[in-house]
């Protein structure tokens, strides 16, 4: 929903598949997403499971770690005859392996990866909800890879764990799977891109951190939105990170604003850091 939400601030039609419970607290998603004017079309409503809850705590150096509720609504998602001409015909199909974590949902999100044509795979590990098994099958399917540092080792450890570098990490996703994208977040480190016999490294935005949660998320959706106009790759990453600093810099995953606030933003971060060259060139 993350991704999904930005992607609409953004200006990029998008549809989320996902399931809520029958209760106030799917009631009140389902009011919310109205509100920003985000389709509901392909959201379906469980009678047995219960809307999903995500338990976040964040730490004093802004770590975040999750308790995810199981079994939730999300986790029985199926396969519907109109899913066939959404996904058949969309830019991108964006998928996390929590999506997988049951049998209901893992069943529906394999059907959909056979009829996307641009697969995205954001990997969101998280315990215990995650196996090797599991995430090669999803890796075998990607077009593109989405994950931190830390989730970027651990995978390569698996593959090949005389490896231990990034760039040799990265070398081999790409090397074992059928990938030809990787985006390695990195945080105050900003963020690289990797593709096959290729790197592009951007630095982060200076912020005063609210909190971090959600910042991969508008993070990629920056990115995709970028892509999906075929802009420069140079744009597209400075565009990507400047969208996770923008939501780093305010509390809450989806919070309230329009694309002129995140292009004000930019263009701020921007003069100030042309201000500052112009002072350190005066030295």
């Amino acid at each position: 929903m993350n991704v999904a939400y930005h992607l609409h601030k953004l200006g990029i039609p998008c549809s989320l598949v996902s399931a809520l419970g029958d209760d106030e607290a799917g009631k009140a998603l389902i009011d919310f997403l109205k509100s920003i004017q985000l389709s509901t079309d392909y959201i379906q409503v469980s009678e047995n499971e219960k809307t999903s809850q995500v338990l976040a705590t964040v730490s004093d150096n802004h770590e975040v770690s999750y308790e995810i509720v199981y079994p939730v609504a999300w986790d029985k998602i199926t396969t519907q005859p109109v899913h066939q001409s959404l996904v058949e015909n969309s830019g991108a199909f964006v998928y996390g392996s929590l999506a997988s974590r049951d049998a209901v949902s893992r069943e529906a999100l394999f059907k959909m990866l056979d009829l996307a044509d641009y697969r995205v795979f954001d990997v969101n590990l998280r315990e215990p909800h995650y196996s090797k098994e599991l995430i090669t099958r999803l890796l075998e399917r990607a077009n593109i890879v989405k994950l931190n540092v830390a989730e970027l080792l651990l995978l390569s450890g698996w593959y090949n764990p005389g490896r231990v570098t990034e760039t040799e990490a990265v070398e081999t996703l790409l090397s074992t799977f059928p990938i030809s994208e990787v985006l390695v977040t990195k945080g105050v480190k900003g963020a690289s891109y990797y593709g096959k016999g290729f790197r592009f490294d951007y630095p982060a935005y200076s912020i005063e951190v609210a909190d971090t949660i959600g910042s991969g998320d508008a993070f990629l959706a920056a990115f995709l939105a970028m892509k999906l106009k075929n802009r420069p790759l140079e744009d597209t990453l400075d565009y990507a990170v400047a969208m996770g600093a923008f939501i780093t810099s305010r509390s809450g995953a989806c919070p309230s604003y329009v694309k002129s606030d995140l292009d004000g933003f930019i263009w701020r971060k921007k003069m100030m850091n042309e201000k500052s060259r112009q002072i350190t060139s005066g030295r």
